[in-house]
C-alpha cells in the first residue's frame, strides 16, 4: 500500500521534468535581432536587441534605438540593471514583441549593459 502512494507521489515529478526540456525549435523560433524586424514581427515574438535607450517617455516606457530604427520599450523597475546607464551606453534588451491595436512595443525581461 505504501509503495502505491509513493509511486503516485513521484509520477507527476517525472512527467513534468520531461516537459520542461521540450520546446519549439522550428521556423520562427529564433529571436528577432533588430528594431525593423521587431516592427514587423507578430505578437509574443522573442527579441534580443542591441542599441541605446535614448530617453525615458513616461512611467516604465522608454525609447530604444538601433541602426534600423526606434521603438518603445517597457522596462519594469526590477528589470533595470544594477548599474546606471544613459543614452550613450550600449545595452542588450531581451524580451518579446507586445502588439496592441494601434502600436507595437517591446516588453523587456532583461537589460544588460554592454559597455
Amino acid at each position: 500500500m505504501k509503495t502505491r502512494y509513493f509511486v503516485l507521489l513521484l509520477a507527476p515529478l517525472f512527467s513534468t521534468a520531461a516537459l520542461a526540456t521540450a520546446g519549439y525549435t522550428g521556423p520562427g523560433a529564433a529571436a528577432v535581432a533588430t528594431v525593423a524586424a521587431a516592427q514587423a514581427a507578430p505578437d509574443d515574438t522573442p527579441v534580443v536587441l542591441q542599441g541605446h535607450v535614448t530617453q525615458k517617455l513616461k512611467g516604465e516606457k522608454y525609447e530604444f534605438k538601433d541602426a534600423t530604427g526606434t521603438i518603445t520599450v517597457e522596462i519594469d523597475d526590477e528589470d533595470l540593471p544594477p548599474v546606471g546607464f544613459n543614452e550613450n551606453t550600449q545595452v542588450k534588451l531581451t524580451g518579446e514583441v507586445d502588439k496592441g491595436l494601434m502600436s507595437r512595443e517591446i516588453d523587456v525581461d532583461l537589460v544588460e549593459v554592454i559597455n
